[in-house]
C-alpha cells in the first residue's frame, strides 16, 4: 500500500503517548481510509436519483461517470443510501 498524501487531525485523550505510538495510530488510520475510500465502497453506499426519467440507478459505471462530472444536470441527484 502506498503512503497517502493527506492531512489528518488526530485528537488524543492520553498525553503520555510517544511519537512512535502516534505514528502507528496514523498508519492504521491511513490503512482504514484506504479501504473505505475505494470506488467500490462509494458505489455501494450511493445511488443516482434521476427525476427526469423517474429512475433510481445503482449501476457502478453510471455512478463513476456521474462522480467525475464537473456539474450535474438539473434534477439528477447523487444520494447516500444511509
Amino acid at each position: 500500500m502506498k503512503t497517502s498524501n493527506r492531512d489528518l487531525l488526530v485528537l488524543l485523550k492520553d498525553e503520555s503517548m510517544d511519537n512512535q505510538a502516534i505514528e502507528h495510530e496514523v498508519e492504521l488510520l491511513n490503512e482504514i481510509l484506504f479501504h473505505v475510500e475505494s470506488t467500490d465502497t462509494f458505489c455501494r453506499a450511493n445511488e443516482i436519483v434521476d427525476m427526469n426519467k423517474y429512475k433510481v440507478l445503482h449501476d457502478q459505471k453510471c455512478l463513476v461517470q456521474l462522480m467525475y462530472q464537473s456539474e450535474l444536470k438539473p434534477f439528477i441527484f447523487l444520494c447516500n443510501k444511509n
